[in-house]
Order: C-alpha cells, then sequence, then structure tokens
C-alpha cells in the first residue's frame, strides 16, 4: 500500500547504518536488512531532516519511507488536524458513574456510545450519559470489556472508533494528533500514551507510577508488534479503523489481555499498529498497594490463554545458544573461554552475513548487542515468569557465583532504567517496587499454568544455531 503524497516520516532512534547506508540494523522486531543502491541518496536526506522528518515525493522516495515504517526503522510524523472527526467514541462502563461523568466531558464535542456492562445500579449511569447527550446501551449482564466494546463498535456508524475506557480522559486535541496515521492505509490502529494522574494513593505508589505505569508505554513512537520494543499496547484508550476490525473486534471469551490478542491479529492480518505519545490521556490508577498488586497479578492471569491463541509467542524469554554459553562461561568466571567463545559466534555469523557489504564489525557488533539482551532478558523471566528462580538467586547471592550473576542480570537494568529516568523516588524503594510489580504479574502467570496444566508461558525459547536449525529441518517429516 502506497503512502500517500506530503506523508512525513522520521528515522527511530534506534535504528542504526553501516556500509555507507546498504545495510540498516533495527526495527521491530529487531533484523538486519539490505538498502537498494538507488535508495541511498534517499536515504540520506532523511537522515539529514532528523526528528523533524521528510515528506519524499519521488517514487524511491515514498517506496524507501513506506519499507522502513513496515520494518519499525522509521515511524511517521504526523501534522495535527483539526476536527470535525468522522469517529464514534464507545466508552464501556460498570460502575464508577463519577469517573464516566470526567471521561464524558473530556469526550466532549464526538459522538458518544456508553455501554453499561450490567452495572448492579444503572441509573447513575443513565443519568450520566444523559447529562452529556450521549447514547446509552445496557448489557442485562457483565460480559466483560471486550464483548462491551464491541457491543458499541457494531452500532458505530463512523468509519472510525475511539475505544476510550471510563476512568480515562484524554487530553484536548488527541484526536487532531491521532487520525493523521490513518492517512497511512496499511494502519489499523493508534494507541496515545496513558498516563497515570497520580490522585487518591499513598505518595510513594503515586510517584513510582508516575515512572512506570502499566499503561505507559513510555516517550518515543513505535510500530506496535509481538517481539518488537513495544510487543502490545493496551485498549485504555485506542483508536482503530472500523474496516480493519469488522465484526467482532475483541475476543469475548477473554477478560484480560484481550488487548494484546487484538493487536496481535491485527498484525497477522497485515495490518500496521502504531504508539503515539504525542497524544496524552490521564487514567485513574489503582494506588492502594493491596488493589495495585492484585491488578497486576491479573494481568499475568491472561497468560495461558493468549498462549493457546498465539503458539510461541508468550516464551518469556528467546537466548541464543550462543549467547547462553557465554553467559554461562561468564557467570562461572571463566571471562577468557567466554571471549572465546563469543569470538567463535561473532566469525559464524561473520560467514553468515557475508553475502552482505558489510564488514567484520557488524557481526561484533550484533553478538555483543545479543549477549547484553539475553542477559536482560533472562533477568526479566527471573523477576517475573520465573520468579521462585529468582528470589532464591536474589537470597543465595552472597554465597553463590552463578547466583550473583543471576541478580545481576536482575538488578542491573533496574538501575539503568532508574538512572535514565530519574524519578522522584530513591533508587532502593524503586527496585522494590519494581520487582514486587514483577513478581506480582509473574504469580499471576504461573498460578493461571498451573490451573490451566500448560508451561507454554513458562517454557524459554532457546535459539539453536543455524547448523543444528538445519538439521531439524531436513530430518522433518514430509
Amino acid at each position: 500500500m502506497r503512502l500517500p503524497a506530503g506523508f512525513a516520516v522520521a528515522l527511530d532512534r534506534e535504528t542504526s547504518f553501516w556500509s555507507g547506508g546498504r545495510v540498516a540494523t533495527g526495527g521491530s522486531p529487531w533484523k538486519v536488512v539490505r538498502l537498494a543502491e538507488a535508495a541511498r541518496p534517499h536515504l540520506a536526506a532523511l537522515r539529514r531532516a532528523g526528528p523533524q522528518g521528510l515528506a519524499d515525493s519521488s517514487p524511491v522516495g515514498r517506496a524507501l519511507a513506506r519499507r522502513l515504517l513496515d520494518l519499525g526503522m522509521a515511524h511517521p510524523v504526523p501534522v495535527p488536524r483539526a476536527g470535525p472527526h468522522d469517529v464514534t467514541v464507545v466508552i464501556p462502563a460498570f460502575g464508577r458513574a463519577g469517573e464516566l461523568e470526567r471521561c464524558l466531558a473530556a469526550v466532549a464535542g464526538v459522538p458518544v456510545i456508553v455501554v453499561d456492562d450490567g452495572s448492579p445500579d444503572p441509573e447513575p449511569l443513565r443519568k450520566a450519559a444523559e447529562a452529556h447527550r450521549a447514547r446509552l446501551v445496557r448489557q442485562p449482564r457483565n460480559r466483560g470489556p471486550a464483548a462491551a466494546r464491541n457491543t458499541g463498535l457494531r452500532l458505530a456508524g463512523t468509519p472510525f472508533v475511539a475505544f476510550v475506557d471510563s476512568d480515562c480522559r484524554p487530553d484536548a486535541g488527541w484526536l487532531d494528533v491521532l487520525l493523521p496515521h490513518f492517512d497511512d492505509p496499511r494502519v489499523a490502529a493508534v494507541a496515545p500514551r496513558v498516563l497515570p494522574d497520580g490522585d487518591g494513593g499513598p505518595a510513594l505508589l503515586a510517584r513510582y507510577e508516575a515512572a512506570r505505569s502499566a499503561l505507559d508505554m513510555g516517550v518515543r513512537p513505535a510500530l506496535v508488534r509481538p517481539g518488537g520494543r513495544l510487543g502490545f499496547v493496551p485498549t485504555a484508550t485506542l483508536l482503530v479503523r472500523v474496516a480493519a476490525v469488522e465484526g467482532d473486534a475483541f475476543d469475548e471469551d477473554l477478560r484480560l489481555g484481550e488487548d494484546v490478542d487484538l493487536v496481535w491479529r491485527l498484525g497477522d492480518l497485515g495490518w500496521n499498529v502504531r504508539y503515539e505519545p504525542a497524544a496524552r490521556v490521564a487514567h485513574t490508577g489503582r494506588l492502594r498497594p493491596a488493589d495495585w498488586a492484585r491488578r497486576r497479578h491479573e494481568y499475568g492471569t491472561s497468560a495461558p490463554d493468549l498462549a493457546r491463541r498465539h503458539s510461541g509467542r508468550l516464551a518469556p524469554a528467546r537466548p541464543s545458544m550462543w549467547n547462553l554459553a557465554v553467559l554461562g562461561l561468564l557467570a562461572g568466571g571463566r571471562p577468557g573461554a567466554a571471549g572465546v567463545c563469543a569470538g567463535v559466534s561473532a566469525a559464524l555469523l561473520a560467514r553468515r552475513l557475508s553475502r552482505l557489504p558489510a564488514d567484520w564489525s557488524l557481526a561484533v557488533a550484533l553478538v555483543g548487542k545479543g549477549v547484553v539482551a539475553d542477559a536482560a532478558g533472562l533477568g526479566h523471566a527471573l523477576r517475573r515468569e520465573w520468579w521462585p528462580l529468582g528470589m532464591l538467586a536474589l537470597a543465595a547471592s552472597p554465597r553463590s557465583r552463578v547466583a550473583r550473576a543471576a541478580a545481576t542480570a536482575m538488578l542491573a537494568p533496574i538501575a539503568l532504567e532508574w538512572l535514565r529516568q530519574r524519578p522522584s523516588i530513591d533508587p532502593v524503594r524503586y527496585t522494590v517496587l519494581r520487582i514486587a510489580e514483577d513478581v506480582a504479574y509473574g504469580s499471576g502467570v504461573t498460578a493461571a499454568s498451573a490451573r490451566a496444566r500448560s508451561a507454554a508461558p513458562l517454557r524459554p525459547d532457546v535459539q539453536l544455531p543455524a547448523a543444528f536449525r538445519r538439521k531439524a529441518r531436513g530430518h522433518s517429516p514430509s
């Protein structure tokens, strides 16, 4: 699908170029690609444009922009466009009429459908919808947010629908920023940045949420894909193209994880989903400690259902066999042997990359990046899905070299995260809350996996060397 004339794009800051722009690394998921010689001058112009982006009107320039966007190596630079907008807002609601009142005030100016998802006392919601001239539809029993959103979607008569949870309040101009993304005919959905409002909870937890809310996907725009920097976006607020989600957009059997499922299914159908942090939404968080931990636990319980629907995508870690060997040798106190192993891995990778116009430095960089990424991935899994092992490693770290290595893999990413963000909370309490959040989520994964008798959300996906993969394919049944 071609990009329209005047559609500006900018390179993602993690996209790197080698051999004078003939090889690119980055994207979502991360990859190495070769670029055509004819694209080099257009790429140079795009690099000079910087974060302001460039709308290259030439056929080659537009084709390059299309490819970089689809790889996640570039992102759109939308120009806000004032309304009126052909959008219907769908708000699933269950009680909490006060939250609905604030949400309705924030989305004034477009048609709104409120779906009462079987609230025990429907009258306050009816009054709130009536006061804001919103259409109210009541479901006779509580069926969950997925079913409520589908109900509203079926009633909307506009080409775009914005799903907005009743505890969310979009900032003014949010649609002006999000809708221009749909000038790209491949975009099915765009999510804004969802930020906690910080009210109604302990100051410490509010400060932590301000730095790391589960719904806040960060300050950088992104292509949302499994295995990418952003593997999903929450549907607390999500703008969708109705043509891309005809029928029931959400799986109504999922009470949790329906947002992940939708994004992944759209990607499987060839659509792009984007995250645009320039549009912002305030969200009322759960800031009482017990509620906060319970909600993280509930998020984790969606893992077995998602694993059944999306085989292989819920693996907690995907380390390569070579990187595991390097990390194992380092953990065992054998840095020399680890260096040799990494060198052999780089040499083999350089041989595989020999068809690309790049020298050995690319292979060395890729191996180094891979070792660091796999160490962080294993540490992440030890804090979450493998949290019992992770807690044992933290307890045993004063006495065991291997446990200290595991603890380092768990804690070093948190320390770097704190240094990058500099939140208004000291590093010790930030680390404690970060681990508590991960353990709460991981306990949901392990509990739900035990109930489902499924190890899929707990099982790593170890990437075998290329020779082993070829051998396995050669012996697979036809």
